[in-house]
Formats: C-alpha cells, structure tokens, sequence
C-alpha cells in the first residue's frame, strides 16, 4: 500500500529538523510520497530545494493568504519565476483566510487571483485554502479560475452542499485528520459527498494530528494512515482501494514524475 501525503509542511520546524527521519518513518507506514507546500517566497524556495533531495518529494510555491500583505508586485515575479522551477508542481497555497485576517482581505484577494494567473501561465494546478471565506474564494475562482489545470481545496471542514458546489466545479477535495475528530460529524458527512475520484488525503503536518493520536505534536505523514483509514468506510471502500484511488487522483492532479515539467 502507497498513499501520498498531498499537503505537508516539511520546511517547518520541529519536522525539518529531522527530514530524514520523518521520511522514514513515513515510508514504513505506508505514506511513500510527499507534496511539501510554501507559505512565502523563501519557504517555496527552500521546499523545492527539500524535494530536490528525495524521490517522490515534490513541492508548491505560493503566498500564503496569511502573508497576502507581502504579495507586492516584486514577490510576485519572483513566484512567477519559482512556479517554473523543478520539482514544482503546484501554486498555492494561496487563497483567504477571513477568520485570522492576518492580511487585509483586499489584500488577500487580490494576491489569490494573482496566484491564479502565475498558476495558468505554468500550467500547474492550484493549493486553495479557505477559511470563513468559502463564498469569497469560490467568487474568484469563478471569475478568475478559467484554464486552471486544476484546483483542490486542501483542509477541506466545509459541509456537505459545500462539497457538492466544489465538485460540481470539477475541483479536488483533500481532508486531514480532522476528520478523525469526535465533533467533526459535519466533516465526515463531507467525505460522503465528495466521488472517490475527486479525494485526496493530507497530513497538513505539523498541525493536525489525528485520532488516536490528537495529542502528539508534530504531527507527520507517517500518522496520516489513521486518517485514510477513517476516510475508508465514509467512501465504502476498504483501505487498500482508498489508497490506490487517492494516490491515483494525486498522480494525475500534480502530475507526478516530472509530468508537468517536461511539458514546459
């Protein structure tokens, strides 16, 4: 069995500390490969060199909507360029973020649909994260997401008809240990509405650790099994075939191997 970790933060401390035992640990567990995503411009820079050193690692670049205020038109041509780089596979994660409102949301919003011209431009897919603001991103997206390759909500917690709405759009849903959580029944019933090949899983590692294992922090890909093993049942399929379908959807979203790369 392989799954692929779709959203982890191997840049950040305590995990980038000790990379090579996170993989380790993680390919003994069955979780075989790793997107490791930026959150500005020198943690992109520094996950596309991360990724640079292990197979089957691959990273994303991208302002974080958390860090939109920095997205000056500087920045941007500097993500424009590290969206071309080898090893990245994906723009993001981008998006709004309305409950911390670390940025101004103009801000936001206007650096989210800058990451969605860089991301046509490279021809990559989209990381989105959304937070208090689903209506909002789904706005930009609408007017701005035409000729995307693709677009997955990661740390998907939305509800069910929200679900729906990003899937009728043809967007990818990708689900953490939260799901694993005792009152996160809005969640799971999510999971229920999402098609098995619209489904990818993530550890959103350092954060988000799952059941039974919520207390231990950090989190790590090696722990995401126990959220694939919740999805499971939700999607009435058994491990074996959730993980053959998540890591499919995964391949064919990020265009693993270097796909997306040789075509630029």
């Amino acid at each position: 069995m392989d799954l692929i970790d779709t959203h982890c933060h191997l840049t950040f401390a305590p995990l980038a500390e000790d990379v090579p035992g996170v993989v380790q640990r993680s390919r003994a567990a069955g979780v075989t490969g790793w997107i490791t995503v930026g959150t500005g411009l020198e943690d992109s820079r520094r996950a596309i060199e991360l990724a640079g050193l292990y197979e089957n690692m691959y990273a994303t670049v991208g302002i974080h909507p958390h860090e939109a205020k920095e997205g000056d038109a500087a920045a941007l041509a500097e993500l424009r360029r590290l969206a071309r780089q080898d090893k990245a596979v994906a723009v993001g994660e981008t998006g709004l973020d309305y409950h911390y409102n670390f940025s101004k949301q103009p801000d936001q919003r206007r650096v989210f649909a800058a990451h969605l011209d860089i991301a046509r431009e490279a021809g990559l897919p989209v990381v989105v994260h959304s937070r208090n603001a689903f209506d909002e991103t789904l706005e930009i997206l609408d007017r701005s997401g035409d000729g995307l390759a693709g677009v997955v909500f990661h740390c998907f917690s939305g509800s069910a008809e929200q679900a729906r709405q990003l899937v009728e759009r043809g967007y990818y849903l990708s689900f953490t240990g939260v799901v694993t959580f005792k009152n996160a029944e809005s969640t799971r019933e999510a999971v229920k509405a999402v098609p098995l090949e619209r489904l990818m899983v993530e550890t959103d590692a350092p954060y988000m650790s799952p059941e039974p294992l919520r207390k231990q922090k950090p989190n790590e890909p090696a722990l995401m099994i126990h959220t694939a093993r919740c999805l499971a049942p939700l999607q009435g399929v058994n491990l074996e075939d959730l993980a053959q379908a998540t890591t499919r959807n995964a391949v064919k979203f990020f265009g693993w191997a270097g796909a997306r790369q040789a075509g630029r």
